[in-house]
Parts: C-alpha cells; sequence; structure tokens
C-alpha cells in the first residue's frame, strides 16, 4: 500500500481534473455524444399569449423529404401524470403564455427539423392576455408558501406605531426587471426510447440527473430504474437547469413515437426565453424607521412579483429582511400576480439577489438621511443572535467582512457627500452593500466507495458538475477522508445508474455530496480498514442533521465598488470591486474564487445589463437572444477581486465549509447602485442603470 499522503488535499488550489478535456473539447457535453442515426427534433412554438389552438396544419411539412413524424396535442401521446402542468406538453389546445409547445417535428436533420417547424401551420382562437406586472393589480393574491419554505408573511411587534414615531424615516420602492438566465451551454436533451427493454435513456444538460429521472419517470408512468439520465459534463446552469422542464418531456415523448432512434433537441437561445424559467420582475416597497444615530427600530419589506397562470412560482426577496439586521419591529410579505406569461424559476441566488438590491439601497439611503458613514450604520445594527428565531449564529462574520474590506478598499476618508468627485469628464463614486446567503444541506445523497484490482479506490456519487469543479473537490474530499493520495481515488459523477444526488443548487452540492463521500469512506475504513481486498466496498448517507441543529447559519460578505460615469453621456464603469467574504471552510481556492468572481460578475450584469423587455402587444421578450439581451462583457469588468476569511464553521457539517456558488452575487447590484448615486447624487432605484437614467 502507498503511504498516506502527509498534506491533506482539501484547501489545495487544484486546478480541475478534466480541465485538458475541457479546453481541448474532448470532454463530451450532452449534445455531442455519437449517436447513430439521429433524428432532430424542431420545436414549433405558440405565437399568441393566450388562447386555443383551433387547427394544426403539418401537410406542408409532412410532404418535407426527411420529415419523420410530427407531434401535435391530437395525436401526441397521452401522459400518465399531468398535475404539474409544466410538464402536460401537447396534451391540450390551450395555449397559455407565448413561446409554449404546440407541435413538433421529427427530421432527419436539424436544418429539415427547423424548415419543416416553419412549415406547420397553426390556426389560433386568441383572447385578450395581461403580461403586465403592478404594484396594485387587481389579481394580487398572498401565496401559501414562497420559494425555499420560508413563512409567506411575518411580522414581529407594531411597525406601523415604529414608523409613526421613529425620527428619520425612509420609504421607497425599488424594482428589477425579468432577467433571464444564459447558461454557455444552451440547454439540450438526447432522448432514446428502448421498446423492448421499456428503457428511457436521457443524455441531459441538468444541475441533478436524479431529479430529472424523478419527473420524467412520473410523467409518462415509468419505473424510475426504467429512466437512465446522463450528465457528465454541463455548461453552466445558474438555477435555470436545476429541474426537469418541458423539453425533457417534449424529447421524451418524441423518442417513444420513434422507438430505436435518438431525438437530439437543443433549444435555441431564443426558446429558452419562454421554456426554461426566469427571475420574475419584483415591486419591492422598504419602509425602514431608526433614531438619529441610524439604528433601526422597524423594517417593512413588501414584495410585489408575477406568476405563470400555468405553475406558481414566489421568489422569497424579502426574508432576506427578516434576519439581516437587528429591528425590534419587523414586517415582511410576498404577494403575486398571476399572469399569461411563461412560469418562473430559479436564477442565481433566487429571492437574495433582488431582495439584497432593495434592502442594501434602502440602507445606503438611510444612512445618508442620518448623515452616518454606510458602513458604520451597518456595524450599528448587528443582531446579536438571529431576529426572529434567537438562535445563536453558527458563524456571523459579517462585521468582519465589513471592515477588513474597507481597509483593504481604501474606504476611510471617503467624502459623503454625494456628486464631489470628478476626475475630467468622469464623476466617481464608490458604494458598499452586504451579502448573505443561507447555508443550505440536502440530506439524503448516497455515495459508494470500492476497492479494485487496480489498487484504485472508486467512489461513485450521482452529482452534477455544472462547471463548478465538483468533480476536482469531490476527489479532494475522498481522498483526504480515505487517506489516501489524490492519485489512487477515482470519482464518478452525472449518472442515475450511479447512486442518488441531490440536486447542484442553492450552493448546497460541496456540503451535501461530500456528506455522503465522507460517510462513504469512513464506512469503508471501518468495514475494511486500511488494507482492504480487491472488490470491498461500502456505503454511506448525508445525514438529515449533517447541519448542527439550533444555530442559525449563513454566508455573509461585504462589497465594495467604485463607479465612474461620464457627465455628458451617462455612460457607467466600474474600474473596482472588491468583495469579502465568509463561507466558513475552502476545499478548493482556486474553486471557490472562481465561484465568488463568477457571482460578482453575473451582479454586475444585473446592475448594468440585465433587462427582459416584454412586449404587453404580443406577449412575448422582444430582447430574446445574446444580441439584445446584455450581460458582462470583458470591458465591462476591470479591477475585480474576491477573497474570503480563513477559518471552519464547525456547525456547517463534517467539512466545516457553506457554499460559495451565489453569495457572490448577493449585493453586487447595490453597491454599485450606491456607488452611483454616491457619483452623482442621482438615486436610481430601478434596475439595470442604463446611461439615459443619469441624464434625465
Amino acid at each position: 500500500m502507498t503511504t498516506p499522503p502527509a498534506t491533506p488535499a482539501v484547501g489545495r488550489p487544484l486546478t480541475r481534473l478534466e480541465a485538458e478535456a475541457k479546453v481541448t473539447g474532448l470532454a463530451p457535453y450532452a449534445d455531442e455524444y455519437a449517436f447513430t442515426d439521429p433524428l432532430y427534433l424542431g420545436p414549433v412554438l405558440s405565437t399568441v399569449a393566450r388562447g386555443r389552438v383551433t387547427e394544426v396544419d403539418t401537410a406542408r411539412a409532412e410532404a418535407l423529404a426527411g420529415v419523420r413524424a410530427v407531434l401535435t396535442p391530437a395525436n401526441a401521446e397521452r401522459l400518465a401524470d399531468t398535475e404539474d402542468r409544466e410538464f402536460a406538453v401537447l396534451q391540450t389546445d390551450e395555449v397559455a403564455f407565448r413561446g409554449q409547445f404546440v407541435a413538433a417535428v421529427l427530421a432527419d436533420t436539424p436544418e429539415t427539423a427547423r424548415e419543416a417547424a416553419g412549415l406547420v401551420r397553426v390556426s389560433y382562437d386568441a383572447v385578450p392576455h395581461d403580461v403586465t406586472l403592478t404594484a396594485d393589480h387587481p389579481l394580487l393574491y398572498r401565496p401559501d408558501g414562497v420559494n425555499a419554505d420560508p413563512d409567506t408573511d411575518t411580522e414581529h411587534g407594531d411597525p406601523d406605531a415604529a414608523l409613526a414615531r421613529a425620527a428619520v424615516v425612509v420609504d421607497r420602492t425599488y424594482q428589477t426587471p425579468m432577467e433571464h438566465n444564459n447558461p454557455m451551454e444552451p440547454h439540450t436533451t438526447v432522448a432514446l426510447w428502448d421498446e423492448g427493454s421499456g428503457r428511457l435513456t436521457l443524455h441531459d444538460s441538468t444541475q441533478g440527473a436524479h431529479p430529472v429521472r424523478r419527473t420524467i419517470a412520473g410523467v409518462f408512468g415509468l419505473a424510475p430504474e426504467h429512466v437512465r439520465v446522463i450528465a457528465p459534463h454541463v455548461g453552466g446552469g445558474f438555477g435555470s437547469k436545476g429541474s426537469a422542464h418541458a423539453h425533457n418531456v417534449l424529447a421524451a415523448m418524441a423518442a417513444r413515437a420513434v422507438p430505436g432512434r435518438p431525438v437530439r433537441f437543443a433549444l435555441t437561445r431564443r426558446q429558452m426565453f419562454s421554456l426554461v424559467g426566469y427571475r420574475t420582475p419584483t415591486i419591492q416597497r422598504l419602509r425602514l424607521g431608526a433614531d438619529l444615530d441610524g439604528r433601526l427600530e422597524a423594517v417593512v419589506h413588501e414584495v410585489v412579483e408575477q406568476t405563470s397562470k400555468v405553475k406558481e412560482f414566489a421568489e422569497q426577496s424579502a426574508v432576506c429582511s427578516r434576519m439581516m439586521y437587528a429591528a425590534p419591529h419587523r414586517r415582511t410579505s410576498h404577494r403575486l400576480a398571476p399572469l399569461d406569461v411563461p412560469i418562473p424559476f430559479w436564477m442565481r441566488a433566487p429571492g437574495e439577489a433582488p431582495g439584497m438590491y432593495a434592502l442594501e439601497s434602502a440602507m445606503d439611503e438611510l444612512a445618508q438621511a442620518c448623515g452616518v458613514d454606510p458602513v458604520e450604520l451597518r456595524l450599528r445594527n448587528e443582531p446579536p443572535a438571529h431576529p426572529e428565531t434567537g438562535e445563536p449564529w453558527s458563524d456571523r462574520a459579517l462585521v468582519r467582512c465589513l471592515r477588513e474590506g474597507a481597509e483593504r478598499f481604501g474606504w476611510a476618508g471617503r467624502d459623503p457627500a454625494p456628486g464631489t468627485r470628478r476626475e475630467g469628464d468622469w464623476l466617481v463614486g464608490t458604494g458598499v452593500a452586504s451579502a448573505v446567503y443561507p447555508h443550505l444541506v440536502n440530506p439524503g445523497s448516497v455515495a459508494e466507495v470500492r476497492y479494485g484490482e487496480d489498487h484504485l479506490y472508486r467512489v461513485a456519487i450521482g452529482a452534477a458538475d455544472i462547471g463548478t469543479g465538483a468533480l476536482t473537490v469531490l476527489t479532494q474530499i475522498a481522498a483526504d477522508a480515505l487517506g489516501r493520495p489524490l492519485r489512487e481515488v477515482l470519482v464518478a459523477i452525472g449518472d442515475t445508474d450511479l447512486p442518488e444526488a441531490s440536486v447542484a443548487g442553492g450552493s448546497s452540492g460541496t456540503t451535501s455530496w461530500g456528506a455522503a463521500v465522507v460517510a462513504a469512506a469512513r464506512a469503508f475504513r471501518d468495514e475494511h480498514g486500511d488494507a482492504p481486498v480487491p472488490g470491498a466496498r461500502a456505503r454511506g448517507t448525508t445525514p438529515e442533521d449533517t447541519a448542527t441543529p439550533g444555530y442559525a447559519q449563513f454566508s455573509f460578505g461585504a462589497h465594495f465598488t467604485e463607479v465612474r460615469i461620464h457627465a455628458d453621456t451617462g455612460e457607467i464603469r466600474v474600474p473596482r470591486m472588491l468583495g469579502l467574504f465568509s463561507v466558513g471552510r475552502v476545499v478548493n481556492p482556486r474553486m471557490a474564487r472562481s465561484q465568488l468572481l463568477g457571482g460578482m460578475v453575473m451582479g454586475l450584469s444585473m446592475a448594468l445589463h440585465e433587462q427582459s423587455v416584454v412586449d404587453p402587444a404580443f406577449g412575448h421578450v422582444v430582447n430574446g437572444d445574446l444580441a439584445g439581451y446584455h450581460i458582462a462583457a470583458h470591458a465591462d469588468v476591470a479591477g475585480l477581486e474576491a477573497d474570503w476569511l480563513e477559518g471552519d464553521d464547525p456547525h456547517a457539517g463534517p467539512l466545516g465549509s457553506r457554499g460559495a456558488g451565489e453569495i457572490g452575487i448577493v449585493g453586487t447590484a447595490a453597491a454599485i447602485a450606491n456607488a452611483a448615486h454616491h457619483a452623482t447624487g442621482v438615486r436610481i432605484r430601478d434596475l439595470p442603470l442604463t446611461p439615459d437614467r443619469f441624464l434625465r
């Protein structure tokens, strides 16, 4: 046996194990496997926002050479379970939003499939639609719950009375627009139905192979073991790939219509704007009441969002205001407007990203109203325990992040007066915002360790690597848990033939899967010692109590930004961004920094560019492609620094780690907006911060 390593693998900045395969194009993504005799799916999407399909004329499409089948609501397979209406694909003639599937073509080439889909003629009985969110929408309602299952509304004390007697009151409304995930790899599925064995195989770009299997098996009435989902490499997800969507069902339905032939279905960028979710627009009213020194007496955070009439999704945007700062009187609420729109879903840091934009912008306005430095204002409102539950913090290091971040950034000596610093034609300002993200652990993941004739330890878990480095990180965790060098450990992921794994979402992957790997390694060593025989194996599961109960567990951080705005054109530049975070133990510094920087860049994109513009007359996103939907480019990212406080969280699980995937985006947009106000004296409360808004 090889002598166990003296230096632990965890904590080392290893490069990705699959890095060479990715940069040389050898790592296969879902649509890149070599399939024999595949068919290509061309979808037909509704061109009305609400109504019914009255006729589908397929004659011209079916006459085209190379077309093998056309699916419509009249001939599509009847599905076993359509209680979740997102998956009731081609089951009815009802049209609930523009961009919904109303037919599909199967053809020998992608070009033929696209041409044939354009030849399908669909007639509609259109009825008036409503796609516009307003704060006073007549159909607003209180949902039973919001994403991640916190209470929809909360109230403590008497916030109205506290606001009435407060020395300083900030009462502002902030808006964030509809935003869409645009991962580098579009949503892609290749489906194969083996009629003889009754097995369905999906090569899918997903954040969770096992969750997709559960959904597809239920929709088609198949036993879960008769559905296999394979996803070894995924080109980004950011939430939109965290669940099966209608395209998975359509691909599987098409494959079952042509047994034995693989069906390839890669959504176009434009099709993704109606079919795989988006961040709901929000209208958020913040009321802060404080004494003259800026100490909060009351926080009221009321959110209005939209959902689809097809399926409810409520983003938990006000939840951050329940625990972020000390205030004896608090109220939060969420209200939804059901509209004739596609279904909202997860987008990086759902809830926290838009919610903290509003809260941290309001805190900046409160600091100005009280004449208190924005960093100092946050320090004065530090809660000693969770304000609602009273639970002690497991590792709340926000004060350190703010103080040390301010020192690194050079915050001291900042002139608090807006619009006072000018360098040539550029107005210069600086801003700060706090960041928070809950520590989430998904129990139930299973890992298996097996020792082979080749003296290698093979660790299997059906986790997904969506570009975050999960394969590398899990290998590091497994090596240390087994007490073996990295070269003796091989990890397999991304397949439902491997043991069950939870979704890569909520920054929970490393902790959830890592706990299973550690449990399996401990079981292996307990059963087989340090000299196992070939064929030895053991399993372990992520327990329910991975995180120590009774503690409030969150990651925290602080963002500092410098913004420059051209006095004549309103052009906005962000030459400096610094993020300092507390995320517990960092398993791989290289991967963690990449995640934090990626989140900060997405937050920059949220602040400056991202906005899906809906045409109210027709109900579709008019800028639904990467030409019109702007995201941050290299020219937008200048000096960007992300770092973290060293140390682990003893209550967070066996690794002492908390996720770094989403906290980077939280608070970034507010810090930029606050800096823009400091530069110009113009307070923009509706994202994005486009140049025209500074010229009014």
